[in-house]
């Protein structure tokens, strides 16, 4: 039981995100969270309204599944398997993190400074998280999938249109953290 509250290193959870890759090629499905948001939306009744949510979303039911799955997954393991110990961050990162007043997390999986209870009753704070999200929305359904369907399922079908998605994720990623962000922070 002790190996399941340990972190496990990079190259076994690869290989099991792999393994479940080959299965989902095999019965010829497609991983990806942010289609779960279109399932939801056609399952509201919005495709009589807007003709991109008119499909058979019971189609999708499997990829919802796998949705519930992850939040309940999650759930769990930080309300019940979380050992804060084993998470270390490199010193030069804490110390830019303490630079633009963000503490480091200890343990936790965001900072309270961005998103604990005083951040959130901040309104500013609070439109940037908003407006945040809705970009991110946006610009996954733009980019035809989030980082996890192009990273994981398109990368490993050798989609282009996926590679050209992963490597605008990072370059967005990169010019966030060292640019935008301590701005914004400033």
């Amino acid at each position: 039981m002790e190996i399941i509250f340990q972190t496990w290193p990079w190259y076994i959870s690869g290989f099991l995100i792999g393994m479940i890759m080959l299965a989902l090629t095999y019965f010829g499905k497609a991983f990806g969270m942010s289609s779960n948001l279109r399932s939801l939306c056609a399952m509201s009744g919005l495709g009589k309204k807007v003709s991109f949510f008119n499909f058979d979303w019971k189609s999708q039911r499997w990829n919802l599944v796998v949705v519930l799955g992850a939040m309940l997954g999650g759930f769990v393991a930080v309300q019940f398997m979380s050992d804060p110990s084993n998470v270390s961050l490199n010193p030069a990162t804490v110390m830019q993190l303490e630079q633009m007043g963000i503490d480091a997390p200890n343990g936790k999986l965001m900072p309270a400074a961005l998103f604990g209870s005083d951040a959130i009753a901040n309104p500013a704070t609070l439109i940037l998280l908003v407006v945040g999200g809705i970009l991110i929305g946006f610009g996954s359904r733009y980019a035809g999938g989030c980082t996890s369907g192009h990273a994981i399922s398109g990368l490993s079908n050798l989609q282009i249109p996926s590679l050209k998605a992963v490597i605008g994720f990072f370059i967005g990623g990169l010019l966030m953290a060292h640019f935008i962000l301590p701005y914004l922070l400033s």
